[in-house]
This record gives C-alpha cells, sequence and structure tokens, in this order.
C-alpha cells in the first residue's frame, strides 16, 4: 500500500482520528477543525467544497490506519543490534535502551536491570500515555479557549460595525439638530434685526420730519429778520406764531435696546480690552470705563458666577443698579472688589477701602443675596473669604465687570450624586 493513501493532505502525517468530508475527502479531525478556525467558511482544504454539516468520523480509514501504526512499530521492535546483529529483544532498564542477548551478557551491561522488549514497550507506553492525558485535556482546553478567542475577536468587528453605525447616526441627528438650531437663531436675529431696523426707520422718518419742519421756520424766520422794518414789523405777528409753532422739546437721542440684544444669540464669557471703535453712543454704553454688564440683572434670590481674572493687571468685579447713569464717572450704584496698581481694594457708593490678600487672586467667586442684602467674594480654589458688603437693594442689580486686561466668566460645573 501506498503510504501517501494514509496521509493526512494538511499535516502530511498518517491520519490521526481521520473524518469524512461530504466530498470524499478525509482529514485529522485536529488538523480540520484548526484549518477551520483560520477561514470564515466551513471548506474542504483540497477541493474547496463548502461543508455544511460537521463531518463523521471515517472509522475504516481510522481502522486502516491504526493497523499500519502496529506493524510499522513492530517492525522497528524487530531492528537489529547495531553491535552484535542479533534481534533486539530485551529492554535495559539501567541505560534506558533496547539489547540483545549478547549484550545483556557483556560486561558493560553486568548487573544490569532486564525486561522483554514487549513489556517495556508496553510499560512505557502506558507511562507516557499517562504523561500525555494532561497535555491533551490542556490541548483540549486551549482549543476551546481558542474557539471563544475567535469569537470574541468576530464579536469585536461586529460591535464595531454596529457601534460605527450608531456614532454616525447620532451625529447625523446632532448635525441636523445643530442645522435647526443654526437655522432657528438666525431667524431670532433676523427677526431682531428687522423689528429695531424697522423702530429705527420710524424715528429716522420721525427725525427728519422735525429737522425739514425746523429748517423750513428756521428759513421763513430768517428771510423775515433780513426784510425791510416796515416789511419786517407787517409780518412779525405770523412769525412769532410760526417759531412758537415749533416747540422746543428734549433733544432726541438713541433710544434705550436699539442695538441688538447679542447675549440672545450667543454664548458671551468674556471681556477683552481692544482698540477704540467709532460706535453708537447708545444709553447702555459707558463713557469712561472698560466695563460691561451681565445680559441678565437680579431683584430677587440668590445668584453665583466664577470669574477667572488670570494675569490681568487691572481688574473690578461686583454689581451695578440699573438705575445708574453710565456717562461720565459713577459715582453711585456699585459695589466691587478690584485690583489697580498692584493693590487690591473695595469699593461702594460709601467707602473705598485695602484689602489683605495672602495670596495673588486667579478666580473669584461673585455671591449676590438680594434679599439679605449681601454681596460676597470668595477664592473658590482655597474656600477662602475675601469680602462682603451688606446693603439693602432696591434696584435690579447687574452682574458687571471690569478691565484692561482679559477676563472670562467660568463656565457652570454640574455634578450628578446618585442617592441609594
Amino acid at each position: 500500500m501506498d503510504t501517501t493513501d494514509l496521509c493526512c493532505p494538511v499535516c502530511k502525517e498518517v491520519f490521526r482520528d481521520p473524518v469524512l468530508l461530504s466530498c470524499s475527502h478525509s482529514f485529522c479531525e485536529h488538523c480540520l477543525k484548526r484549518r477551520w478556525r483560520e477561514r470564515p467558511t466551513h471548506e474542504c482544504p483540497v477541493c474547496k467544497e463548502i461543508s455544511v454539516y460537521d463531518p463523521p468520523s471515517n472509522l475504516a480509514l481510522k481502522n486502516l490506519c491504526e493497523s499500519f501504526l502496529q506493524e510499522r512499530d513492530q517492525r522497528a521492535s524487530e531492528a537489529l543490534c547495531s553491535l552484535h546483529s542479533e534481534k533486539l529483544k530485551l529492554f535495559c532498564l539501567d541505560h534506558q535502551q533496547p539489547v540483545c542477548v549478547i549484550c545483556r551478557d557483556s560486561e558493560k551491561h553486568t548487573n544490569h536491570r532486564f525486561r522483554p522488549i514487549n513489556e517495556a514497550a508496553q510499560q512505557h507506553k502506558k507511562e507516557l500515555q499517562e504523561t500525555l492525558e494532561p497535555l491533551k485535556k490542556k490541548l483540549k482546553v486551549c482549543e476551546e479557549v481558542q474557539v471563544k478567542f475567535d469569537q470574541t475577536a468576530e464579536h469585536i468587528k461586529v460591535q464595531a460595525r454596529h457601534t460605527e453605525r450608531q456614532i454616525k447616526e447620532q451625529f447625523k441627528k446632532l448635525h441636523q439638530f445643530l442645522a435647526d438650531e443654526e437655522e432657528a437663531r438666525l431667524a431670532a436675529l433676523r427677526e431682531e434685526m428687522e423689528q429695531k431696523s424697522g423702530m429705527m426707520k420710524k424715528k429716522m422718518e420721525a427725525l427728519s420730519r422735525e429737522i425739514a419742519a425746523l429748517s423750513d421756520t428756521v428759513r421763513a424766520t430768517e428771510e423775515e429778520l433780513r426784510a425791510e422794518d416796515v416789511s419786517f414789523l407787517h409780518n412779525l405777528k405770523a412769525a412769532v406764531e410760526r417759531v412758537q409753532r415749533c416747540p422746543l422739546l428734549d433733544d432726541p437721542q438713541l433710544p434705550s435696546g436699539a442695538l441688538i440684544d447679542q447675549a440672545k444669540h450667543l454664548d458671551l464669557t468674556s471681556v477683552t480690552e481692544g482698540e477704540k471703535q467709532q460706535l453708537p453712543d447708545n444709553p447702555e454704553r459707558f463713557e469712561l470705563f472698560c466695563s460691561v454688564l451681565g445680559s441678565e440683572g437680579f431683584n430677587s434670590g440668590t445668584h453665583n458666577w466664577d470669574v477667572d481674572v488670570g494675569d490681568s493687571k487691572w481688574w473690578g468685579l461686583g454689581v451695578l443698579a440699573e438705575s445708574v447713569q453710565r456717562k461720565g464717572i459713577m459715582l453711585s450704584g456699585l459695589w466691587r472688589i478690584g485690583f489697580f496698581l498692584g493693590k487690591y481694594s473695595a469699593r461702594s457708593p460709601s467707602a473705598d477701602s485695602a484689602l489683605s490678600v495672602e495670596k495673588k487672586l486667579q478666580r473669584i467667586r461673585v455671591n449676590l443675596d438680594w434679599n439679605r442684602g449681601k454681596l460676597s467674594f470668595s477664592d473658590p480654589d482655597t474656600n477662602t473669604h475675601i469680602h462682603t458688603f451688606t446693603h439693602t437693594f432696591t434696584h435690579r442689580m447687574f452682574p458687571c465687570i471690569s478691565t484692561v486686561g482679559k477676563v472670562k466668566v467660568c463656565p457652570l460645573k454640574v455634578s450628578v450624586q446618585h442617592m441609594s
């Protein structure tokens, strides 16, 4: 028999526990399972035909291979001694090697113990088989774990694909939300621009009419003033009545709230000194100070905000009353602490005082308790109190920030704690 017929096409060794595929090709069970673990489809390693079911054992081939191995082992057991050309019928227990009867009687094996070759082979096979059992169990465990590894590796890919789809879906929704939010904000901005532009247009038209009427009155009256005395006196009554029909009302000025309220549309969180700009002199604008107010004022409740002053060399933080006149020097309605010329100070409408601060302040927490009439400042990094103003507030108070550098309002930190 050609021994190649008894060899596995994968490992090229005599079949061990052969299995038979539907395509009639046989393989060692171990070799086939290992090959299938390496490939996503259960195909024949020879003809590539897909196998749907687990292959059954090829018992006929298994018996044939076992008979062949036994015959081969028997022929090997009948090998001749290389020294005496006698059959190796004995096994020297001391040298752990097959010997012939002449070797047994030689000086080399004096007082050695011997066993018949088949008996020694059977005993050592049993011992080796017992030694092999833990390895076989270990191999089985490793193969089972390898299957789990393969399943896990494949599941990782499935998870990645599934998670990728979810990420794309979530970001698609997020993009749509942002697009809708952008359009809504732009629409609100356009609506405010149209409303305030319309208001300004009406005021400009009314002002233009007033200017035209005043101009006509001034021009006509000046012509009367240039007339001859008799003619002037003849028309005096009419000239006086014309001037009196133009009452001198208050000087026109920009209305409060005329500009776009950017805080309704943007997240404004920092104040930075910049180049002086040519801007409308609206009533809300400060005239002499680099100051801004918070977009929301408070006339009740308790409110907190943190401000990062960083390395700014000039800053002031506090609250300002809504009623304060913002043109010129603010002498009332302002409570604040500040850092000027390297020194810390506190200022209220009634007094100024120096502050003793142990370390340079980087962040300041402002706490306004409107109802109890307290305005407190503290260092949130060290939880150290800095200063407290006490005053009975009667007006709406706005957060006020002044600087010639850059300061920013810190974002609110929210923490959620599960209460069991």
